[in-house]
């Protein structure tokens, strides 16, 4: 019935449909933390919030996202979707030439890195 339908729904989809039925349910796990469904949709809209009205990120506009694996990549992806962004996954182990040609592929306007990047 999904693929019936005119527009895909898509993992954002997914995912605000917990978060607006299940916000208490816990989504992420890391460390000592646990990040529930709502906790994570409020982190992403601030980051698409910060990301539009502060950077001026528009709708289509290529973002590489240079971050370690944390749950600030989740909100981060989030976000951009959120936006209408697609976003370039970089490898944040990958480094010197690599790291440029997947760069200068990615076509990105903006690039998001955690301060160790």
């Amino acid at each position: 019935r999904r693929l019936n339908r005119r527009h895909p729904v898509t993992l954002l989809d997914v995912f605000q449909e917990h978060a607006r039925r299940q916000p208490r349910r816990p989504l992420l796990r890391f460390q000592d933390e646990v990040h529930t469904y709502g906790d994570v949709d409020r982190r992403s809209n601030r980051a698409a919030r910060a990301l539009s009205e502060r950077l001026g990120l528009q709708p289509g506009q290529a973002v590489a996202v240079f971050l370690p694996n944390e749950p600030a990549y989740v909100w981060a992806w989030l976000a951009l979707a959120k936006l209408g962004c697609p976003m370039a996954c970089l490898n944040a182990n990958v480094r010197g030439r690599a790291l440029q040609h997947a760069l200068a592929a990615a076509g990105a306007t903006l690039v998001l890195a955690s301060p160790g990047e």
